[in-house]
């Protein structure tokens, strides 16, 4: 049979549909999306849109987040196209451990990936922790220089990784705050080489909108080099740095050690510099 385009076959409607819907997913802020939403996009009844979701993860191109059900890329989507982001790997191996360090320390955790001057939440288990006073974290934005998962992969970065995103921060990339400690050298040096010694980072209110707030927080490597950082978030009126340090530490670091692990077995592309 030829169609009028010339084609000898008539188009696979279903395969069209399964495409439409990845592009939606693709297109969505931050690669995520609910079934409604992508029903809307797509113009397809949430039915239709169930089925081809519940394919595209059976063959394992789309993943259905724990954290809040929405919907995104999977790894093999790498396979199809350049447009698979790493950050969105590392966030889906890191769901199982998330979930097991919940359940060691009750308190929220999240794991961020770099964004220019900040570090975004990938995925969160604040939806699940009866302690989280943040329900919908995904997808916000945590200042590089003021929060213990900005400073867990600032620290770690080197060289002109390091330095990009200290001039993204002077140049406005930042706010009024971090661009203020970016420009102290001292400032940013001790914070360097306090993080390195101690081993992990840590912020007792320093981040002056979210002053009640507390975390802890290790860097997640690859070959030695940061591609992301994983925290425990608390309320420093109910827990005080030190107690944080010897009751959650170790549970953090098993977490953050899991997830290297993974990584190591499948090696991702790192990320660009910023």
């Amino acid at each position: 049979m030829r169609t009028n385009s010339g084609a000898d076959y008539a188009p696979v409607r279903g395969l069209t549909r399964g495409l439409d819907l990845l592009r939606a997913l693709n297109s969505q802020e931050g690669g995520r999306s609910t079934l409604a939403q992508l029903a809307q996009v797509t113009g397809l009844h949430r039915t239709t849109v169930r089925r081809l979701l519940e394919t595209l993860i059976s063959e394992g191109y789309v993943r259905r987040s724990e954290s809040d059900d929405r919907y995104c890329l999977a790894l093999r989507v790498r396979s199809l196209a350049e447009g698979f982001r790493d950050e969105d790997w590392i966030s889906s191996i890191a769901a199982p451990a998330l979930s097991e360090l919940l359940q060691s320390v009750v308190w929220p955790s999240d794991l961020t990936t770099p964004q220019g001057a900040h570090m975004v939440i990938r995925e969160s288990t604040h939806r699940f922790s009866p302690l989280s006073f943040h329900r919908a974290m995904v997808g916000q934005t945590l200042p590089m220089l003021l929060t213990a998962a900005g400073r867990a992969f600032f620290a770690h970065s080197q060289g002109e990784q390091r330095e990009q995103i200290l001039e993204l921060i002077r140049g406005g990339g930042g706010d009024n705050e971090q661009a203020r400690l970016a420009a102290d050298d001292r400032f940013v040096t001790q914070l360097v080489a306090r993080t390195l010694e101690r081993g992990f980072a840590s912020n007792d209110g320093e981040w002056t909108s979210q002053r009640k707030i507390g975390a802890l927080a290790l860097p997640i490597l690859f070959k030695n080099q940061p591609v992301g950082a994983v925290n425990i978030v608390y309320l420093n009126r109910a827990v005080t740095l030190k107690e944080a340090i010897r009751r959650y530490l170790p549970a953090l670091q098993k977490a953050a050690s899991r997830i290297e692990a993974q990584l190591a077995d499948a090696p991702p592309t790192l990320p660009a510099a910023p």
